[in-house]
């Protein structure tokens, strides 16, 4: 490193620990994520909620029942800065009446059946009506776990300070299963996590019950999850012998009350490395019998376990080709084991290999279509939200419209190891909402992605950190993906809304600015990372910092195989012309995708290569559009920058600097990878920048050969970029 970058790091670095001083264990922290129950601030307000809610009647003490009833008694109690009393029966104008028809006679009384009918198994009813002439609110469920739900629910609607008048919801999850997939190690290492260690100490386990378990447990049930995959989809198959499972069937003591169910990753040669049998093959009558008596044994231990999350034949891992059997050959395998107990199999769609010559992005499809329909009834095929790896940008996964006799599932990546990881602000609700409502035509118009698929799995972005996830902003990628699991109609303008007002405050001075931020947040990485489809330019490894030139290894892990870039353009010419990867869409979606003058500007560069003087829609030629994008991207991050910067003294200074230190660094950041990608791909068009343009400061070389500074769980590079 030379002389004058040495000193840039070592100045960035110091900026950076004066900017965002190390977490503390004050009142904000980030602990609470968004369960903070500060008190009601609406003047108007308060006395309507203390005149609606003068006593809590509650008749059962089943452990989830109890659960609920102690979220309202903490979190009334913060809101209306009083302790409200907990009763078995109804005394007094303005009680909270919460149950079931199962444990409360008051709610077996109530004429609800038509909503409960309504709400399902984990829904609720919260409404507010007279009971023996009295005025109360009702907060009922089919279940006890909708109770719970309720719960959360009703004490959102007074964090975000809403109207109780008439009130008369009736909620149901859309979708069955909602899922946060841990990439959590046995060695306490999380892959692709940017948040600390892992939450589970499996060193002191069974015996040690580390209290996070808990608010982990109460952050899930708050925005309706209720399923947690507890290991990394690379498995470790140690996680399944015994003195393991006795860990988890501890912890899933800790999340049951919660309506959290535990997962785990099936190694598929676990009867080899933990059975002592000679093989694993799917269809051998002895592996068959092992997978049978290992379920027995997960679930004598833990008799709600949910089932297994397996990745096979991918990226190095065991699974039945090695056996010349197909997918639907293990995933059967598993599945039969488990279905005796109740329990699903979901095995992972992301497949690729190096020695197959076709497009990687085409290999899921070409796998897994001639399967649809040979699959067990649990089995569910869980399929990345695209067709590639959680870039910024992708279009929808084709196994969305092709595999209609296959029950589906979504995965998307809530941790944003190809988006800044934890230190760039992106709001990810915009892209999840994004892929939702496309349209795959699967069974005609308005075959949504949403509609399509029967669960949804976010790769979890908690970890150790005080904080859980990294950065107070990331919290909301957390909040965001449970929300659109129980509702995926949701748009991500109310998911930011109800989130600001329950972290930060419902100051309209403050709610309204950080929306807006968070709502460009997604689209300015976009921009400055992978404008107009571009995908997978990120540097080796660790995927942080802009690499589009690099190459060597396998060819479909470089940037190069995926930008196609020479003197006639750039971008992935996948249309007929090409590999031909738009046959895997339905025809109306096929059709859109291959023609220059349909397919989105948003993903042009996915599916064809552009020549660097043509012109777009726009008007302008793709060299000065990609300009514009690159800048577009730098110029809003300094916006979010001016627009946080303008909150000072309307949020609280702790996490007041730790916002505005992270915004500094990814300004930085923004500002290299416009640098570095521009003059990159100027080097293919040879076409010169506008006078106005914000030249780069560096020449092409030096950017070529920036290295991260060495730390694997943070490895950004604005200390040796410098701020402005």
């Amino acid at each position: 490193m030379r002389t004058s970058a040495r000193l840039a790091f070592l100045f960035s670095w110091s900026v950076w620990f004066v900017a965002v001083p190390p977490q503390t264990r004050g009142a904000e922290d980030g602990y609470d994520l968004w369960l903070r129950y500060r008190l009601v601030a609406d003047t108007a307000r308060l006395p309507e909620y203390r005149a609606a809610i003068t006593q809590l009647v509650v008749a059962s003490t089943a452990a989830t029942m109890q659960a609920a009833r102690d979220e309202l008694v903490t979190g009334l109690r913060g809101l209306l800065g009083r302790d409200v009393p907990v009763a078995r029966a109804v005394s007094r104008d303005g009680a909270l009446v919460v149950g079931t028809p199962a444990n409360s006679r008051v709610v077996a009384a109530l004429p609800l059946a038509d909503r409960l009918r309504e709400a399902g198994p984990e829904g609720f009813v919260i409404r507010a009506m007279a009971i023996r002439g009295r005025r109360a609110i009702v907060v009922a469920a089919n279940r006890d776990v909708g109770v719970l739900y309720a719960a959360f629910h009703l004490l959102r609607l007074l964090q975000t300070e809403r109207s109780l008048a008439g009130l008369d919801v009736v909620s149901a999850p859309r979708l069955r299963l909602r899922l946060l997939d841990h990439w959590d190690n046995l060695d306490g290492t999380v892959e692709r996590g940017y948040a600390g260690a892992s939450l589970w100490e499996w060193s002191r386990l069974p015996d040690s019950i580390n209290p996070r378990y808990r608010d982990y447990a109460r952050a899930n049930a708050s925005v309706g999850i209720n399923g947690v995959v507890l290991t990394n989809v690379n498995a470790n198959a140690l996680i399944l012998t015994p003195g393991y499972l006795a860990k988890v069937a501890a912890l899933a003591g800790v999340l049951r009350p919660y309506g959290v169910r535990v997962y785990l990753t099936a190694r598929f040669s676990a009867p080899i490395e933990i059975g002592g049998l000679p093989t694993a093959d799917p269809i051998d009558p002895g592996v068959r019998a092992w997978w049978a008596a290992k379920a027995d044994e997960i679930y004598r231990a833990i008799p709600d376990f949910g089932g297994f999350l397996v990745k096979a034949n991918s990226e190095g891992q065991p699974g039945p080709q090695d056996y010349h059997r197909t997918h639907a050959d293990g995933a059967n395998l598993l599945a039969d084991a488990v279905a005796p107990h109740g329990g699903i199999v979901m095995w992972r769609a992301f497949v690729y290999s190096s020695t197959v010559p076709t497009d990687r992005v085409m290999q899921a499809g070409d796998e897994f279509v001639p399967l649809d329909g040979s699959f067990r009834k649990n089995v569910l095929l869980q399929v990345k939200n695209g067709p590639l790896d959680f870039q910024p940008r992708e279009p929808f996964h084709p196994l969305f419209g092709t595999m209609p006799r296959t029950t589906l599932m979504m995965e998307v990546q809530i941790t944003k190891e190809y988006l800044g990881q934890d230190s760039h602000l992106a709001f990810l609700a915009p892209q999840w909402e994004e892929i939702l409502r496309a349209d795959t035509y699967a069974r005609g118009p308005g075959s949504t992605v949403g509609k399509e698929i029967r669960g949804i799995a976010g790769v979890a972005n908690v970890g150790s950190d005080r904080d859980w996830t990294g950065s107070d902003f990331n919290q909301a990628n957390w909040y965001a993906f449970g929300r659109l699991a129980w509702d995926h109609t949701l748009s991500a303008a109310v998911i930011a809304d109800e989130w600001i007002r329950m972290t930060f405050s419902n100051d309209a001075r403050v709610v309204g600015p950080v929306q807006g931020m968070m709502l460009v947040s997604r689209d300015a990485v976009v921009n400055y990372m992978t404008p107009l489809g571009l995908a997978h330019q990120m540097a080796r490894g660790h995927h942080y910092g802009p690499g589009p030139w690099v190459t060597g290894g396998r060819a479909d892990q470089t940037s190069v195989y995926f930008n196609r870039a020479d003197s006639a353009g750039l971008g992935f010419d996948r249309t007929a012309t090409g590999s031909n990867a738009v046959r895997q869409y339905s025809l109306p979606v096929r059709n859109r995708f291959s023609s220059r003058d349909s397919v989105p500007d948003t993903i042009l560069l996915w599916f064809h290569h552009v020549g660097w003087r043509e012109r777009l829609r726009s008007g302008r030629t793709l060299w000065e559009e990609l300009l514009r994008h690159y800048q577009a991207g730098v110029d809003t991050v300094r916006w979010m920058q001016r627009t946080w910067d303008g909150l000072e003294g309307l949020v609280d200074a702790e996490r007041f600097r730790r916002v505005q230190g992270l915004l500094r660094i990814q300004e930085a950041e923004a500002r290299w990878w416009r640098d570095a990608s521009v003059l990159y791909w100027q080097s293919f068009s040879h076409l010169p920048l506008p006078p106005d343009y914000e030249a780069p400061r560096h020449p092409l070389d030096w950017y070529r050969q920036l290295r991260c500074p060495p730390d694997p769980r943070k490895p950004r590079c604005d200390a040796v970029l410098g701020a402005p």
